[in-house]
């Protein structure tokens, strides 16, 4: 659990926030039973802690052009702490990894990759991925429907 105390106002917050990020503060604090002022002294105190870490909007995949969800699963060559940094700074820096996470099982690393089509994979393969540092083995698994798109972080587990 983290530092942060959380009461049922800052649930319903972050709730609220997940829902509609650009909600005013107004609207905000009347949706959580609050007046204006200590809704907004919360934000700013989630926002300080580091518990919003910010705000962004949610774009339809489709519609920009990223017809493609691959996710790939990533065996490195040594399980040195030298090589696994080098290997996370070089997938940190690619635009197509939009999630990438260090698992157990047989992967040693989970990329969420998304590209145009195909083609692109096929480019992005093997001109990039195929590059990186240590690398021993690349599994390639590609999304053929969206179920559930990512959503807001469940918060039952909090007071409220």
């Amino acid at each position: 659990m983290p530092n942060f105390k959380f009461d049922r106002f800052d649930r319903k917050i972050l709730e609220t926030l997940q829902a509609n990020g650009r909600l005013p503060n107004i609207d905000l604090a009347a949706d959580i039973g609050l007046s204006p002022s200590p809704c907004s002294r919360r934000v700013r105190l989630l926002e300080e802690s580091g518990v919003i870490k910010g705000y962004s909007a949610v774009l339809d995949q489709e519609k920009v052009g990223l017809g493609l969800t691959v996710f790939v699963g990533i065996k490195v060559e040594r399980h040195r702490e030298k090589e696994a940094e080098a290997f996370r700074e070089a997938v940190s820096v690619l635009p197509e990894v939009v999630m990438a996470h260090l698992v157990s099982g047989e992967s040693d690393f989970l990329l969420q990759v998304v590209v145009p089509d195909l083609r692109a994979y096929e480019n992005f393969l093997t001109n990039t991925l195929l590059k990186l540092p240590g690398i021993r083995d690349i599994r390639s698994n590609f999304a053929i429907q969206t179920v559930k798109p990512q959503t807001p972080l469940p918060l039952i587990h909090l007071p409220g």
